[in-house]
């Protein structure tokens, strides 16, 4: 992976078939998948890899114990994070995504924890909704949108 490339982040996910979809999605659009521990789950369980099918011993996939030592580690530009949730004050259509861009995603139950949001009100996107009824989407789903929309960014850029 010389080339700039996207990735997508889940910090502390929840749900095993979340996983393994975005992790196939990942391996369609050869992008890193970025797991932040802990997990609700054992990346061995077979519900993992049911959902990314046949492809999870292809996803490229770095781990870390915390979004600390992932700070720590990788030292992604502050302006190449994008965070995305529920009720983020911007529309995922918004920004021109960055071509090595990191597309972070929380858990399931709850999103990203305020300790990684606060500062950062300016880099928080969500996905539209017009239905107040529908509470939240998928976490898969909205990954799995999120990453097109950010790359078509790229191809008309």
């Amino acid at each position: 992976m010389s080339d700039p490339c996207m990735k997508m982040v889940l910090v502390t996910p929840e749900i095993p078939f979340n996983t393994g979809a975005i992790g196939r999605t990942c391996v369609a659009l050869d992008l890193e998948l970025i797991l932040i521990k802990p997990y609700g789950f054992s990346l061995d369980e077979k519900s993992v890899r049911r959902a990314g099918t046949d492809y999870w011993k292809h996803v490229h996939l770095t781990e870390y114990d915390s979004w600390q030592n992932f700070l720590e580690t990788r030292k992604p530009p502050r302006d190449g994070l994008y965070y995305f949730e529920e009720h983020g004050a911007q529309s995922v259509f918004t920004p021109d995504y960055q071509a090595d861009a990191y597309l972070v995603f929380g858990c399931e139950s709850s999103g990203l924890p305020s300790t990684i949001l606060d500062g950062n009100e300016d880099r928080v996107f969500s996905l539209p909704m017009r239905n107040p009824l529908v509470r939240s989407l998928n976490l898969a789903n909205v990954a799995t949108a999120v990453v097109y929309q950010a790359m078509r960014t790229q191809l008309s850029g």
